[in-house]
């Protein structure tokens, strides 16, 4: 997807909105405020468009097992075991370790898994592992557990001949290490340079002891060469060693998940009858083939086709997208999103895409990098119905796809941002107090104030809609070439793109800003996350390892070194805090504009050399002083670094004959009972895979 997340840290207050059972802010845990966003809109649309939101809806919440699974390989068993302990305790719930293991839950469901969402870093439990013992040992037999212990008990005991006493402990004994061995599972996805990426990461993409020079020898191979069209490969599978050798184990009905993939074939079958338009139908059919064959040839097919189709009202994404889970960024996780268009809001990205080529042609790149012919770009904003899988809880607020670098060139790409998402994070960031502590000057607040929203969403729709879609890669280049970087260069090129752009005359042109000053308010925001205030997402001594985090410290902090001679930005100390000062905006664009050239020309040439140094020497180490001076100053906020969304319930009514005669939409639902309800309900992958 090339997703875009938030760029600024954003905080919370407490406000009800437009309705009585609405607030835009719920509970905070660790260091996460949940956020609900409003499907305004949906009252209105018409009975069959409600309907096909509720099957698309279902469709998106029956991969949720996926995710968990390919985020770690313990992880559906210790969700249940999990959630069997935090409903079925009966020992005191406000003991340190109950309350500890209230809060463990909750950001294991948050980051579907044992490692955090965001730094990929493990979980350390407040709670001990003896009373995490007689926890488990309370609730086994009660709850019926004895499945969670099936591969251990593969390893011993014939199924059958364990009691329940010896499976409990059985199990207990297994994840011991993976829940309290720092030394166990550190990170989720490692991207520390001279690594083995893949013996080192936790993730559930590929085998016990697979290297990472044989899952690159094994792609490699299979490669075609000199492909024109070529599929992306090992997206869809998990690579295991069987006993001739490697071999892919791919994701598909009837094959590795195809109890979650039944059902949300079975779910698109319900909608389909309830599509827009026929190409939407289409779309659908293809996708179910997709699901179906694990082809990804069809894949692609059923990319041109979801791209193309730009006039229905309602549309969503469903499959294997993105490869951020990935150290090697070959393989998807799941996610799903549906949809309906925002068709007031939707008229600004309709402008820019309109005036593609232009921006394509003014580009500041080398000419051979640029598409003489910029097809099929089409961008809206949206209003989201229902996010899952890998978009949820936490999510992004502007999306481009398909990610295939061949489909994009010869087809196009579509692109929205997600009006009601920023919406509610603009809500939840009113009177947090983080301008005050963190900008240098009430006149850069004001600026912000007045142009930061407006500023914010354009360079969602320049990144998402033209940024990911501009450029082309030299004949000969593979798109994998920059491997481990490549999600890390392609989204700080989308960013700067964005960047160059939102302070040109043509934005006053277009009537997209209403003055040649709103871009300020963006610069200034964007050097002072890059350089500092993105870093409250880091421990202290820790190094950047998110690709977006890590494309906008390469950003920040190249263009402030290239600019330090001539002061463009500087560092300054006021009353012992650190402040970011931009004294000459018309050179940050400049500089913006070179990096953009050195990104597109690494990227177009596949210069892996050069991008291992771009975002090694800029995107990756911390000033630790510094570091540790943002973290005290937003400690002293109360405020959560991350943020989350709590989705809406939806509800179909039916006649006696089954019929849906209306969907009804609530807010109500809370953090902990969605969880919860979403763990029984969609509840179809078995404990090991």
């Amino acid at each position: 997807m090339l997703l875009l997340t938030l760029m600024t840290t954003m905080t919370c207050n407490m406000e009800a909105q437009r309705g009585t059972d609405f607030r835009y802010t719920d509970e905070t845990f660790a260091d996460i405020q949940m956020l609900r966003y409003r499907v305004d809109g949906f009252e209105n649309l018409t009975l069959r468009q409600k309907t096909y939101i509720y099957y698309l809806s279902e469709a998106a919440l029956h991969g949720r097992d996926i995710l968990f699974d390919q985020n770690g390989r313990y992880n559906l068993r210790l969700r249940r075991a999990f959630e069997a302990i935090y409903t079925g305790w009966k020992g005191n719930r406000e003991s340190k370790d109950f309350r500890a293991f209230a809060e463990y839950i909750k950001r294991f469901w948050f980051s579907s898994g044992l490692h955090h969402h965001y730094g990929c870093e493990k979980f350390v439990p407040g709670f001990s592992a003896e009373w995490f013992r007689q926890a488990l040992q309370s609730v086994w037999q009660q709850n019926n557990l004895q499945s969670l212990c099936l591969a251990t008990c593969a390893k011993g005991a014939p199924d059958g001949e364990l009691s329940a006493e010896a499976a409990c402990e059985r199990f207990y004994q297994e994840v011991l290490p993976v829940i309290f061995d720092p030394a166990v599972m550190t990170m989720r996805v490692n991207q520390r340079d001279g690594d083995d990426l893949v013996l080192t990461s936790a993730e559930n993409y590929y085998g016990e002891g697979i290297t990472q020079a044989e899952a690159e020898q094994f792609y490699t191979q299979r490669k075609a060469p000199l492909d024109p069209q070529p599929i992306m490969t090992g997206l869809n599978s998990r690579l295991v060693r069987g006993a001739d050798g490697l071999r892919e184990e791919v994701w598909r009905e009837h094959g590795l998940y195809g109890q979650s993939i039944s059902k949300i074939i079975e779910n698109l079958l319900l909608a389909r009858p309830f599509a827009d338009n026929e190409e939407q139908q289409a779309v659908i059919d293809k996708l179910v083939e997709y699901y179906r064959t694990g082809d990804l040839r069809t894949f692609d097919e059923y990319s041109i086709l979801w791209l193309k189709e730009t006039e229905g009202l309602v549309d969503f994404v469903n499959g294997f997208t993105e490869t951020y889970g990935d150290p090697l960024g070959l393989k998807a996780s799941w996610e799903s999103i549906v949809n309906f268009k925002d068709l007031e809001a939707t008229r600004r990205t309709e402008t820019l895409s309109q005036h593609a080529q232009w921006f394509e042609d003014h580009s500041p790149v080398d000419p051979r990098f640029r598409k003489p012919e910029v097809r099929g770009v089409s961008a809206k904003v949206i209003t989201a119905a229902i996010l899952a899988g890998d978009l949820y809880p936490s999510t992004a607020i502007g999306i481009n796809l398909p990610n295939s670098d061949w489909v994009r060139r010869e087809h196009g790409s579509k692109s929205v941002t997600i009006a009601n998402l920023t919406s509610a994070y603009s809500h939840a960031s009113r009177g947090s107090g983080f301008d005050e502590e963190f900008v240098i000057d009430e006149a850069t607040r004001q600026l912000i104030r007045q142009y930061g929203d407006v500023t914010d969403d354009l360079h969602t729709d320049l990144h998402e809609c033209l940024g990911h879609g501009s450029g082309q890669l030299l004949p000969d280049t593979d798109p994998d070439t920059l491997g481990v970087y490549g999600s890390t260069i392609e989204e700080g090129r989308a960013d700067l793109f964005g960047l160059y752009y939102m302070a040109d005359p043509k934005m006053i042109e277009l009537g997209l800003v209403p003055d040649a000053e709103a871009y300020k308010a963006h610069y200034y925001n964007y050097m002072m996350n890059g350089l500092m205030t993105q870093l409250v997402r880091i421990k202290a001594g820790g190094t950047i390892e998110e690709a977006h985090m890590r494309n906008r410290a390469f950003i920040a902090h190249w263009v402030y070194e290239h600019g330090k001679k001539d002061r463009v930005v500087e560092l300054i100390q006021r009353n012992g805090k650190t402040y970011v000062k931009v004294n000459d905006y018309a050179a940050l664009r400049s500089l913006f504009g070179e990096l953009l050239g050195e990104v597109q020309r690494i990227k177009s040439e596949g210069d892996f050399i050069a991008a291992r140094a771009l975002v090694e020497n800029y995107g990756v180490q911390v000033d630790a002083p510094l570091h540790q001076e943002i973290l005290q100053r937003y400690e002293a906020l109360h405020l959560a670094p991350y943020k989350g969304f709590i989705n809406p319930v939806y509800t179909a009514v039916r006649d006696a004959q089954g019929q849906i005669v209306d969907v009804k939409i609530s807010y109500s639902e809370g953090y902990d009972e969605q969880m919860l309800r979403y763990s029984r309900d969609y509840n179809d992958l078995p404990d090991v895979n």
